[in-house]
């Protein structure tokens, strides 16, 4: 009794409440609540469970999480209502263009949000399909006639149609002006495919890649490291921190912060990369000042923030999904593995991105299989050949691209290194690929998924218990 009732540091009230708040606002699909009646309860449990630090009343601290989910979630769901009497009818809708665009046979895809429909302003995004937008970017606003259907993971609606209209506000999307410059850059130095893959390792953006090696990236489980997320960001931020710590830790910690700016500006804000960034964001801010956040807490602050802002990522977004359990992975299970296996010994280089790989696919494996129903078996083989030599590529092509804007002559010769190593990657992932049992395709029950998560639950504590492992070791920037 007395173990209840004990005092304990108040983060963990909140980390449970932060938890809770993520659980609540997914409750919201089977379960909504007057807002008001959410705000006002969760708000005064979470208040009393701080107030009183008790270990008992974790519990009290989560329930009021809860409550405050289930009341931004009701209230999202609500505004999101508007587009019920819109579904399978002819609308003209104005929005804005949130991140790259791909091209498909039936036109250009776009995400919009800020979006307008017979003047009236509408909560949420909306996944568009339309021809005649192929000159569209990220930040245009572009007008769309076409029929209005229901929509899937985070997106209000879909619609297809043709646009009919395009405006690119001035000065535009400055940052998104300087990626491509650059990747032109890197164009100019680097031949394709090696270029694209280059520059997707670089600047995260893959929407160049050739299909076919698009494609094989999918089937070796390395499309992570060609779209904008937190491994692209961890290697600069670790790269700023390590340049300058030496000089100036305010140095470094600025560096590492406009690194953090730069990349998500260049990006998008994309789940992946708003949870890459605010972790990276939180992790260099403690580093800074001499604190650490258990993985956890981190985990339960940056999926708050994200759903606070965003209640449909939680309804369905898989990028957002398995950005956070591929996050868990390496920071909860790899740790924990590695503590296991190999104590306070030195833990070979090979060896921890194996346990990291693998870490990160256990994690995620739930959601592949339940979405996609696809099982990458190449996935460790494949990163264990080609994330090492990643950050040493990432340097070569940015010093090929900024060599073009210095040294135009010699860009050719200067982006020649970076291009062999990236072509001995492509041989690397297609020879991956092209293995006949590269990839599986299991099927699974709900039940099957909670016995999944109940035994790895249970081997990670197991592990945890008998390596005496402390989670609040795990550093982003270290």
């Amino acid at each position: 009794m007395y173990w209840l009732r004990a005092r304990i540091h108040p983060t963990w009230h909140f980390t449970a409440a932060v938890l809770g708040f993520v659980a609540g606002v997914a409750l919201v699909l089977a379960w909504q609540i007057p807002p008001w009646l959410g705000y006002s309860a969760g708000t005064s449990l979470i208040i009393f469970a701080l107030w009183r630090h008790r270990r008992m009343l974790l519990a009290v601290a989560f329930i009021g999480g809860v409550l405050l989910g289930l009341a931004r979630g009701s209230g999202s769901m609500s505004e999101l209502g508007a587009y019920l009497s819109l579904y399978d009818k002819h609308v003209t809708l104005t929005g804005r263009v949130t991140d790259d665009t791909d091209t498909a046979p039936r036109g250009t895809r776009l995400k919009l949000d800020t979006i307008v429909i017979n003047n009236r302003s509408l909560p949420g995004q909306v996944f568009v399909t339309a021809t005649g937008a192929e000159p569209a970017r990220r930040s245009d606003i572009v007008t769309v006639e076409g029929k209005m259907s229901h929509g899937f993971g985070s997106f209000a609606a879909t619609v297809t149609g043709h646009a009919v209209h395009m405006k690119r506000p001035v000065p535009g999307d400055v940052a998104l002006e300087v990626r491509d410059r650059f990747a032109a850059n890197i164009r100019s130095a680097i031949d394709e495919p090696e270029a694209s893959l280059g520059i997707g390792y670089l600047l995260g953006q893959k929407s160049a890649l050739p299909a076919e090696l698009s494609d094989a990236l999918k089937i070796t489980g390395l499309t992570h490291i060609v779209v904008a997320s937190g491994y692209n960001l961890t290697i600069l931020v670790r790269l700023g921190r390590r340049l300058f710590a030496k000089i100036s830790k305010y140095l470094a910690m600025l560096s590492g912060a406009t690194l953090i700016v730069g990349f998500v500006a260049m990006t998008g804000l994309s789940p992946s990369m708003t949870r890459a960034g605010l972790v990276a964001a939180l992790g260099l801010w403690a580093w800074y000042y001499g604190r650490t956040f258990h993985p956890v807490t981190l985990l339960g602050v940056a999926a708050a923030v994200t759903v606070a802002v965003n209640p449909s990522y939680v309804w369905g977004d898989l990028g957002w999904l398995l950005s956070f359990a591929a996050f868990a992975g390496v920071m909860i299970i790899a740790p924990i593995a590695t503590a296991y296996f190999y104590g306070k010994e030195t833990v070979p280089f090979v060896a921890q991105i194996l346990i990291e790989t693998i870490a990160a696919q256990i994690a995620t494996l739930p959601i592949m299989i339940m979405a996609f129903g696809q099982l990458s078996v190449i996935a460790p083989l494949a990163n264990l050949l080609i994330l090492p030599l990643i950050p040493f590529i990432m340097l070569l092509v940015a010093i090929a691209g900024f060599s073009v804007w210095l040294i135009p002559a010699t860009a050719g010769f200067i982006g020649w290194p970076a291009e062999q190593l990236l072509r001995l990657q492509t041989a690397v992932v297609r020879w991956c690929a092209d293995i006949p049992w590269a990839l599986q395709e299991p099927s699974w029950q709900w039940w099957g998924v909670v016995g999944y998560i109940v035994v790895v639950a249970l081997a990670v504590w197991y592990m945890k218990i008998r390596s005496g492992y402390l989670l609040r070791s795990a550093s982003l920037v270290e």
